[in-house]
């Protein structure tokens, strides 16, 4: 019974430091909303993009919070110090960090992600065969819309440690087909016939961007053209002028009576074969 009064005589005389206590937390909760508005007002004057806008806030939100929650700390238990609050921190953060260790790499990742400037949101990227657009980059994650429609969420980590290939970083993106024509065909002349018709395509892009028609390879069965132009550098964009390309140079080819040759396959034998004739009953 001795014991379990002073317990309650203690709690008593600790109540007037709890209150004061109670009264610096919800000071830190006033003080965290009126410097996040602040904030908020001033980072919208500036070009910083939304998610590192959000990181900044957030950051200042925890710094806010900590200290708060440690003079709150020393009021009730003043024995506490600050020292001593951030020696025990330092201990139980050795351990917190083995246990979260994937989460705070992904937070890190994220941190540097968003201070990037190459990947933007919309920006169509590809990286570990998950390509789409970014639709949004957060402290942990980012979120991946794939043009089928489905949404992958990456750990950062991931879009950090490994290569990313953005696809949006220009406005255009060359692209390349292989387009075949027969041996007894004018070399210069499908060159022209092939040249003229990626020019009128609508979603060939002209000007400083050229379009270059190069004679590859002999082929088993046909002389190899690589076509090569610029175009829109979004996936829809490079699927359509792709479509249109392949499209008008078959009909410039069709019109000009110059061939697509089929693969030809010639069959040897090392002896003559018998030949018979049919006899009809």
């Amino acid at each position: 019974m001795t014991q379990l009064r002073e317990i309650a005589r203690g709690s008593i005389e600790m109540l007037p430091q709890m209150a004061v206590a109670l009264l610096v937390v919800l000071l830190t909760a006033g003080l965290n909303k009126l410097i996040g508005f602040l904030v908020q007002r001033v980072l919208a004057r500036t070009r910083l993009r939304p998610s590192l806008k959000e990181l900044f806030s957030l950051l200042l939100s925890i710094l806010v919070w900590i200290l708060g929650l440690m003079i709150a700390a020393v009021i009730v238990f003043p024995g506490l110090t600050p020292s001593s609050i951030l020696a025990g921190l330092g201990i139980g953060s050795v351990a917190i960090g083995f246990a979260f260790k994937d989460v705070f790499e992904n937070f890190l990742a994220g941190i540097i992600i968003l201070f990037r400037r190459e990947m933007r949101i919309g920006d169509f990227i590809e990286c570990e065969g998950i390509e789409g657009e970014v639709q949004h980059i957060a402290i942990r994650e980012s979120h991946i819309q794939q043009t089928d429609g489905q949404l992958v969420i990456v750990p950062n980590s991931i879009l950090f440690k490994n290569p990313v290939t953005i696809r949006t970083h220009q406005v255009s993106r060359r692209m390349t087909v292989i387009c075949g024509v027969a041996y007894d065909v004018d070399v210069d002349q499908a060159r022209d016939v092939i040249s003229k018709a990626v020019a009128t395509c609508g979603t060939v892009l002209q000007g400083d961007k050229p379009i270059q028609i190069f004679a590859q390879e002999f082929a088993s069965s046909s002389i190899n053209f690589e076509v090569t132009w610029w175009c829109g550098s979004k996936p829809v964009e490079v699927r359509a002028s792709r479509d249109e390309v392949v499209a008008t140079v078959k009909r410039a080819l069709d019109d000009a009576n110059i061939e697509i040759p089929f693969p030809y396959r010639t069959l040897t034998f090392k002896e003559p074969l018998p030949m018979t004739s049919a006899v009809e009953n």
